[in-house]
């Protein structure tokens, strides 16, 4: 597939693994829970753990902040390995996320989608006060920021997406989305029929198997050649 049709006004973006380092900061985040606690656990293994139980209340009615989704999430992971969770290890997580930086090309690939005329949106799996600290990082390049607090929903639901969009004023085809989730963000636009380009930055996540994106890249910094060969730039 590539990318046809009218150009888009908005590019929307997933934010964590796409413009801001979530594997990298989650990584640190959890080795300092950890090694608090004086064990020695595969931290890899501990976040697969972690992730399966956030992603399993994020289904859960009714809605609740991802400041309460990560609590409850690392607390059943605290406990299937035996570890006494205390409340303030899940303060540790939710703090850290905000501090996590970008990818060292976003900010310069965001200044140049804005001066070719595009609006810039981030939809988002997390809590306003959560994700203001990474958008302050994005040096002013973000016109608007859609989280699952205001949609009362966590992708993949369609009703995040339906939210953004009402909130932007736009169609799926006044749009393109931008991500690297892929069994987030591309599972919602195999639902709704979304354009997408997938940021594959070689964490060894792929795509649904009966779903394939307009568009891949390894790195932001692709995206607006992609856009150019649309004929959008």
């Amino acid at each position: 597939m590539t990318l046809t049709g009218s150009r888009p006004t908005w590019l929307t973006f997933d934010c964590y693994g796409t413009l801001i380092q979530w594997d990298e900061g989650l990584l640190a985040a959890m080795d300092k829970i950890l090694s608090a606690k004086g064990v020695n656990i595969d931290l890899h293994n501990f976040i697969s753990v972690y992730d399966r139980h956030e992603h399993a209340r994020e289904k859960e009615r009714p809605h609740r902040t991802f400041a309460a989704v990560s609590k409850l999430a690392l607390q059943a992971a605290m406990g299937e390995f035996g570890l006494t969770f205390d409340p303030a290890d899940a303060e540790i997580l939710t703090s850290s996320i905000g501090w996590m930086p970008p990818f060292p090309e976003v900010v310069r690939t965001l200044a140049t989608l804005k001066a070719a005329g595009f609006r810039l949106a981030i939809i988002s799996n997390t809590d306003d006060a959560i994700i203001a600290g990474n958008v302050a990082q994005l040096s002013g390049h973000i016109d608007h920021v859609i989280t699952a607090e205001q949609a009362g929903a966590y992708k993949p639901s369609a009703q995040i997406f339906r939210h953004a969009w009402n909130c932007l004023d736009v169609g799926i085809n006044d749009l393109a989305h931008i991500c690297a989730s892929p069994h987030l963000d591309l599972a919602a636009a195999r639902e709704l029929g979304f354009r997408t380009i997938w940021v594959d930055r070689g964490t060894g996540r792929k795509p649904l198997p009966d779903y394939r994106p307009n568009d891949i890249v390894p790195t932001l910094d692709k995206v607006p050649g992609v856009l150019a060969a649309a004929g959008w730039m």
